[in-house]
């Protein structure tokens, strides 16, 4: 078992007090993977699992920013704690993060009951990044009781979200058919609440009808998705979103181990998957060259390759 460095313990204790400057050390631990974070985050997460992590996804200029900043008041007015983790692009000249959605949410600075952070995506696909499990961990650790996952907004790669979030909210807007029709092999998919944002606009009531047309097409036994109409900009529809989103919450409550199960085989799918891909693109290693002449020359399929590198790997 791993002993805690006499500054870990530190941060550990302080992070368990809620302390906003420990939160955002340790974040900046789990983004850069240090190795000085692994002993800390084993000491985290047996003591998680107590906070309610909601997803935002869909398209760019549906108003995901917006309708966080409408939640996190509607949430305060219920005098619960709210952590916010927004994934931005990242910056191509530093790898940062935008930070546009912090600018909206600026409102909420003053406020200790609400900590958000910019995080960048680094060229991660998905819409998440690899270390927002840990991120969401420390959250829940520093006692925060939703903590709200806001993706970087391009489209149906992001359906990762749904292996994290135990409620995933996916937002579009009037109009938008083609979006709609592109959501519908992916994003579409993993939605529990679909929410018709800027419902003032012409066409809401029809993208309603659509998506609930569409909803009837999902496989029998696939979970059924609520579909809400809002006005972030109003707040017009808030307060029913966090009836819906609590609602949700409550009844997957009732149903945890598996739930938890079908989450936790899904991470570890992902992370295998992603530490594999990272230890080929690595490796020094005659043998995976030699698969990979084979690929080449059209003499295996890539799912015969695929199956060799796997052998390698248990080698």
């Amino acid at each position: 078992m791993d002993v805690l460095e006499p500054k870990q313990r530190s941060l550990l204790k302080a992070l368990e007090a809620g302390d906003r400057r420990a939160i955002g050390r340790a974040i900046t631990l789990a983004e850069t993977n240090s190795t000085r974070a692994g002993s800390l985050f084993r000491e985290i997460h047996p003591n998680t699992g107590r906070g309610h992590i909601i997803g935002i996804t869909g398209p760019p200029g549906s108003g995901k920013s917006t309708l966080i900043d409408g939640l996190i008041s509607a949430l305060r007015n219920l005098s619960h704690t709210v952590a916010v983790i927004a994934v931005d692009p990242s910056s191509p000249i530093s790898g940062g993060a935008i930070l546009g959605d912090r600018l909206r949410m600026a409102s909420h600075n003053a406020d200790e009951g609400v900590f958000i952070r910019s995080l960048s995506t680094r060229g991660h696909l998905g819409g998440l990044i690899p270390s927002v499990h840990n991120v969401a961990n420390i959250l829940e650790f520093a006692g925060f009781n939703h903590i709200i996952l806001e993706t970087v907004g391009t489209g149906q790669s992001e359906i990762e979200i749904a292996d994290i979030a135990q409620t995933t909210v996916v937002l579009c807007t009037p109009g938008a058919g083609d979006d709609v029709q592109a959501l519908k092999a992916g994003v579409l998919e993993i939605a529990d609440i679909l929410v018709v944002n800027k419902e003032d606009l012409h066409g809401a009531d029809i993208t309603v009808q659509l998506l609930k047309a569409m909803l009837t097409l999902r496989a029998p036994g696939h979970k059924k998705a609520q579909v809400i109409k809002t006005c972030a900009t109003t707040g017009r529809g808030i307060d029913e979103l966090v009836t819906l989103i609590t609602h949700h919450y409550t009844t997957i409550s009732r149903n945890t181990d598996k739930v938890l199960r079908e989450k936790s085989r899904r991470l570890l799918a992902t992370k295998a998957a992603a530490l594999f891909m990272q230890e080929l693109l690595d490796a020094s290693n005659t043998e995976l060259d030699t698969i990979c002449a084979a690929f080449e020359r059209g003499e295996r399929t890539l799912a015969q390759c695929v199956r060799e590198a796997l052998k390698l790997k248990s080698h």
